[in-house]
């Protein structure tokens, strides 16, 4: 009786993995940190070539992955996109992510770029690195992140507030990488030659460098991508640090399939799509990242970038060491 009951299951399973996309289920409800304008036209590609309906609420990480906590067993909610490696292994650590067994996703997104139980997978990439004045910096002198820590910098140093999850994170993977002791060295640096109280947005920072109130920064790619997609002479360029070390830091925009899901299958389906070139290309170009899945081409501004060696350390190191970041950051008065 207990093999036959087994091999029931068994063939339920396969069933349902032959079964057509639209009998497994009819709608997805999809909870993003990711913004309407990046998210919408995938939706509406994946609802066009599967006939499935995509219901979806923006917000930010925080009160997403609080909304759903609250909601607990009751939510309707079958996947969780939002930005940074950080408010995903948290999300993690809620228990709000179901861990996927997929050939796919394991074969598409590399190791480093999602969490090693599975439970939720990168699906681009950003690069936090070093932005620079072209008119008033020589690329020659600049090397590593610890390096803007050095006397030449005094007074020309622009970063971003530590309360924002991206410089916690790359605080995290310094942690990582150096250990607690020498990361704090290096932030008390950062903040000596600070050129003023640090900015609310990574925007804000090279507009700094423009107004010449600083002459280096600490930025998101993107960001920089979207203001040399409007202003193409712009006198600012981007610097590759930690070449022959580490590598460059870089997180990703990442989702994964909640454990309250009712529709568990699709959402693997969905997720595995994402990954997929055609949507990879899609997904990474409407914010000017780099897909996750290896081998695809980037937008031409940011191909125009030239290519660089990324740290390949596993980016749930940022949220795992995320709580000693924040602390060290304030140790050093990094604000």
């Amino acid at each position: 009786m207990k093999k036959t009951l087994t091999l029931s299951v068994i063939f339920l399973l396969m069933l349902a993995a032959a079964l057509p996309g639209h009998l497994l289920a009819e709608e997805l409800v999809i909870y993003s940190a990711r913004n309407e304008h990046l998210i919408e036209p995938l939706f509406e590609k994946y609802e066009k070539e599967t006939g499935v309906s995509i219901q979806f609420r923006t917000d930010n990480a925080g009160a997403l992955i609080q909304r759903l906590i609250a909601e607990g067993g009751r939510s309707r909610a079958d996947i969780l996109i939002t930005v940074d490696a950080g408010n995903l292994w948290y999300a993690a650590q809620q228990g709000l992510f179901y861990p996927v067994a997929s050939q796919v996703l394991e074969a598409n997104i590399p190791s480093h770029l999602r969490d090693p139980g599975n439970r939720w997978f990168g699906l681009s990439v950003r690069a936090r690195t070093i932005v620079y004045s072209t008119e008033r910096v020589d690329p020659g002198n600049l090397s590593t992140y610890q390096a803007l820590g050095d006397p030449q910098w005094k007074d020309r140093l622009v970063l971003r507030t530590s309360k924002k999850v991206y410089n916690q994170s790359l605080v995290a993977m310094l942690i990582s990488e150096r250990g607690v002791k020498e990361s704090e060295k290096i932030v008390r640096s950062w903040v000596d030659n600070l050129s003023s109280a640090p900015y609310s947005s990574d925007t804000k920072v090279m507009e700094a460098i423009l107004a010449r109130k600083g002459d280096v920064g600490i930025v998101n790619t993107y960001y920089y991508g979207r203001l040399l997609r409007d202003k193409p002479d712009l006198p600012l360029a981007l610097y590759w640090p930690d070449q022959s070390g580490a590598g460059v830091h870089i997180n990703v925009s990442g989702a994964g399939v909640l454990s309250t899901s009712s529709h568990k299958l699709r959402a693997v389906h969905f997720l595995e799509w994402l990954s997929s070139p055609e949507a990879q290309k899609v997904f990474a170009e409407a914010n000017m990242e780099y897909p996750a899945t290896p081998g695809i081409d980037t937008h031409p501004i940011v191909n125009s970038w030239g290519t660089f060696r990324a740290s390949t350390m596993n980016l749930a190191q940022a949220g795992e060491l995320q709580t000693e970041a924040i602390k060290l950051m304030d140790r050093a008065d990094y604000r």
